[in-house]
């Protein structure tokens, strides 16, 4: 295993190798970011410029570079083009096919920009627990090894700081509904979702009113009988705002709430649905007509409270995420809200345990945070926070 980067440091500390200033748990692109500051940070001290840079290493529970694009299904594109769906200091390269860029072509980017930094990545090393460690700091317990077929082993690493970027993909919502352990047929969230062809012939409800809701339905049409139900009509946003109107618009409106002025409105009061090609397509044919959410679910399909019932032969949940923190448990932290709490300055600081962060989670701890696009400025003021915490003097023994 490649060591973690030791750029200099303060030298009130026994630096082992696995003891580093800021561990960033999460290697998609939210861990990227920072581990592009961090090492914007390591490369400027050894230049003699900004003083000295904090220690740190990614930890990534994925086998392969990608983060949670490799996951994605086949067709999956983004909101907009390559030129605007970017990590900080280096741009996505061009696509050359129809409409957006594909998920592969962010997997092959995030490859790239993690190689093209050098970043210290170590995989797969999936974290167990994070608990309170010596002097204010933390001690990480982890797995390595898994699935890779060259058997496993557990390490513990010690920081200062710790970054979680863990996003939301391995934690899928699901709505509790009656009857739905009832269902005989196929059941399978977004996260478990790859393509239209497992489904073809097949009567399929397509549940969630959400992006996914939309483009998933969207997907299966050519091959499967789609039933698209929702909670609420789908509200679509104007067909030409992309990606970088989106960041954009949550921009002002952060900066709008920052001054204590009136909000112009985020993205929410605009629409819950971006109409990307294929489900402008879909929507303007006519295809994508939205039924009221059935109530509860029968052995052989769904029924709604009036009285109307449906056969199908599988569900999807297409109902969103929560964010991966099953590994802080032990740190106490206050989630009374369904996320733990926040400092304003920055918003991706725990409000309850110094030297912890929180990136690429969405608006809780950054509006935006969880783009390409929109996560690079939180992940810079976070890393900005990291090291002045992480090369502070250490607190005096009691």
């Amino acid at each position: 295993m490649a060591q973690p980067t030791q750029p200099s440091r303060p030298q009130d500390r026994d630096v082992g190798a696995l003891d580093v200033d800021v561990l960033v748990i999460g290697g998609g692109q939210a861990g990227l970011a920072a581990g592009y500051y961090l090492h914007r940070l390591a490369r400027d001290a050894a230049n003699g410029r900004g003083g000295p840079a904090p220690s740190y290493a990614i930890l990534d529970a994925g086998a392969r570079p990608g983060g949670a694009w490799r996951d994605y299904w086949e067709s999956l594109e983004l909101f907009s083009a390559a030129a605007f769906s970017s990590l900080p200091g280096h741009q996505m390269p061009a696509w050359a096919g129809d409409g957006n860029p594909s998920a592969g072509h962010v997997v092959e980017y995030l490859k790239a920009y993690e190689t093209r930094y050098g970043l210290p990545v170590h995989r797969p090393t999936r974290v167990l627990a994070v608990r309170d460690g010596a002097g204010g700091g933390f001690s990480t317990e982890a797995v390595t090894g898994a699935g890779t077929g060259a058997g496993t082993g557990t390490e513990t690493w010690t920081s200062r700081v710790v970054i979680n970027a863990t996003g939301t993909w391995t934690r899928p919502a699901l709505p509790a509904v009656p009857g739905s352990g009832d269902f005989v047929g196929e059941q399978l969230h977004t996260a478990d979702y790859r393509g239209p062809d497992a489904f073809a012939g097949q009567r399929v409800v397509v549940v969630g009113g959400g992006n996914s809701g939309a483009q998933v339905a969207a997907d299966l049409l050519p091959a499967a009988s789609v039933t698209w139900v929702t909670r609420k009509p789908p509200r679509y946003l104007p067909d030409d705002v992309d990606g970088r109107a989106l960041f954009q618009i949550a921009s002002r409106h952060v900066r709008a709430l920052a001054r204590g002025e009136e909000s112009p409105g985020g993205v929410g009061s605009l629409g819950d649905i971006v109409a990307v090609p294929p489900v402008r397509r879909a929507r303007d044919a006519g295809l994508l007509k939205p039924l009221p959410m059935f109530s509860r679910a029968t052995p052989t399909g769904v029924a709604w409270d009036d009285g109307r019932s449906q056969e199908v032969d599988a569900i999807i949940w297409c109902t969103g995420f929560g964010p991966q923190l099953d590994h802080l448990a032990s740190l106490g932290l206050d989630a009374g809200a369904g996320a733990p709490t926040t400092d304003p300055a920055p918003p991706t600081l725990s409000a309850d345990r110094p030297g912890l962060f929180f990136l690429g989670y969405g608006d809780w701890c950054g509006p935006a945070s969880a783009t390409l696009i929109g996560v690079g400025p939180f992940a810079r003021d976070t890393v900005a926070a990291a090291g002045r915490h992480a090369l502070a003097p250490s607190p005096a023994p009691s």
